[in-house]
């Protein structure tokens, strides 16, 4: 049952941002739904509305764009307690480090073992 919550929320999550794009006929691009994810997960998770769909979706909330913003909200949220003002900047950055550091190592290690076929 875990698996289908995560697919249908996931799934529903990219479902609205190709909406988005088709019913503005492309007009809103795929870097306009990076930002605006983005930026919805930080904006609900700071008034607390995001943390009830990861509870009940796992990683089908966490995992897209909107998950992301809800990491670095929630890391410049217990930075702003633990360390004031300052911490609110960097506990972001501090919790999501981990997930791009992993991405890049990730994507590098699959660039070097497979070669693109030019066109």
């Amino acid at each position: 049952m875990d698996y289908l919550k995560a697919f249908v929320v996931g799934g529903g999550i990219c479902v609205i941002g190709q909406l988005l794009m088709d019913l503005t006929n492309h007009k809103i691009t795929p870097a306009h739904i990076l930002v605006g994810f983005v930026t919805g997960g930080v904006v609900l998770s700071g008034l607390g509305l995001y943390q009830p769909v990861v509870d009940f979706a796992g990683a089908g909330a966490t995992v897209p764009l909107p998950g992301f913003g809800h990491l670095l909200a929630q890391g410049a949220i217990e930075g702003a307690k633990t360390k004031g003002i300052l911490g609110a900047f960097g506990g972001g950055l501090e919790a999501s480090a981990v997930g791009v550091a992993a991405a890049v190592i990730f994507g590098y290690l699959v660039a070097t073992v497979f070669t693109p076929r030019g066109e």
